[in-house]
């Protein structure tokens, strides 16, 4: 407060803005300003964080489960209903992303340009408006609180003085109770107490007189505290009616429910989980993995002249696979004898291996028939050209001439080739 009073002896005896100092309350509310728009800021930044945070969460959650459906053994139309419970996130992921740059580019910048255009730093600390509102409010009540330190000064005074000629009266009082009074004595004391109300009726006169005083500025001090008021009030108006609408528009930029592209992401996740066919799926799965696969049944397989070879149905299936190998319906005891082999002899042709009793004739996929009994060994002919001459030594030995050409079992051959 002003260095003309001191604050120290006035009794403060209510909480009521009129006191001297109470308007301190108003003044602090200049720096409660500035640091609601720090707690604002601060708010809509974690805000933000969260909006980023579960939307890296949701697209992390999207990539990993549509990756584990897609390898997994769920198909058709349920597959992708299930699928787009992932393109849902990826868009809500997308929608909080923009929530998130709407807190931080638009309402955080927003609150910050307001509290530097609003708030202005001293050079020796603190704000501009904190000390234009501390000196409006001194200004204002200085008048009346050098009255009212008058008016407390008399009152004291008329207090002391009513204190002074009570105790003289006592005094007086007591005296005339005494038998050996001295009647000088008792003079003085009828004199003190004649003295000391004549000082209460002047302190009494000067404390209404301060009163009066005090009276008399309070309207133009009530008008001076009213008009500061007034000033901060709007001061803090302006402040309030930002903060609303600042909050408003953060609403908005959280209320997805409002926003169209947050409605068609629900939209299309319904579409895509009610087109959903179970019947369909199942028969899509019939049709591929089931029953309502085509099949090239068995059927007569006429000899072919130019191959030399009958088509089997697995050639009919794969034309272009020139497969070489012809099977013959003999089977030729063979007795291996290492000892005397030979001979060595020259393949000039492909093998080929017949369908009948072949057990390598399965499908590509080694998909033989599993009801079929274990073949026998096969027999197998390939033409040979012998290199040298050579004579059987037993009876189950072949017998060739050097250069000749001859069909032979290649089991009855293996023991001759090198």
């Amino acid at each position: 407060m002003s260095g003309t009073y001191n604050d120290s002896l006035i009794d403060v005896s209510s909480d009521s803005f009129w006191e001297v100092g109470n308007y301190k309350r108003t003044v602090k509310r200049v720096d409660d300003g500035n640091r609601l728009c720090n707690d604002l800021m601060n708010c809509i930044h974690e805000r933000a964080r969260i909006e980023k945070g579960y939307a890296l969460q949701l697209t992390e959650w999207a990539k990993r489960w549509r990756q584990l459906i897609e390898k997994g053994p769920q198909y058709g139309t349920v597959e992708r209903a299930w699928c787009a419970m992932m393109t849902e996130a990826e868009k809500v992921s997308e929608l909080h992303m923009e929530v998130k740059a709407a807190l931080m580019g638009e309402d955080f910048e927003k609150v910050k340009n307001w509290q530097k255009d609003a708030y202005h730093k001293q050079m020796i600390g603190g704000f501009k408006e904190t000390k234009e509102a501390e000196d409006g409010f001194r200004k204002a009540q200085k008048p009346w609180a050098k009255k009212l330190k008058e008016v407390d000064t008399m009152k004291k005074a008329y207090h002391a003085a009513c204190k002074e000629e009570k105790l003289a009266t006592s005094r007086e009082n007591n005296s005339k109770l005494e038998s050996n009074a001295n009647p000088e004595a008792q003079k003085k004391l009828q004199d003190k107490v004649e003295k000391c109300q004549q000082e209460v009726q002047k302190s009494k006169e000067r404390y209404e007189k301060s009163l009066e005083e005090l009276d008399k500025v309070t309207p133009q001090y009530m008008e001076n505290m009213e008009q500061v008021f007034e000033q901060w009030q709007q001061f803090e108006d302006k402040r309030l009616r930002f903060f609303k609408e600042l909050i408003l528009d953060i609403k908005q930029h959280l209320d997805l429910s409002t926003n169209h592209k947050f409605q068609t992401v629900y939209q299309n996740l319904e579409d895509t989980i009610q087109a959903a066919d179970a019947e369909e799926d199942l028969k899509w799965f019939r049709s591929n993995h089931g029953p309502g696969m085509p099949m090239n049944w068995p059927q007569f397989e006429d000899w072919s002249v130019d191959l030399n070879r009958t088509l089997s149905r697995r050639e009919k299936k794969k034309p272009s696979d020139e497969v070489t190998l012809t099977g013959i319906n003999q089977t030729v005891e063979q007795t291996t004898k290492t000892n005397n082999s030979a001979s060595t002899v020259e393949k000039t042709q492909d093998w080929s291996d017949e369908e009948t009793g072949n057990p390598f004739a399965a499908d590509a996929n080694g998909n033989g028939n599993p009801f079929d009994d274990e073949p026998a060994s096969p027999a197998v002919s390939v033409p040979v050209r012998a290199l040298y001459d050579y004579e059987g030594q037993e009876q189950d030995e072949l017998s060739f001439k050097a250069g000749k050409i001859r069909t032979e079992n290649i089991a009855s051959i293996i023991p001759y080739v090198k």
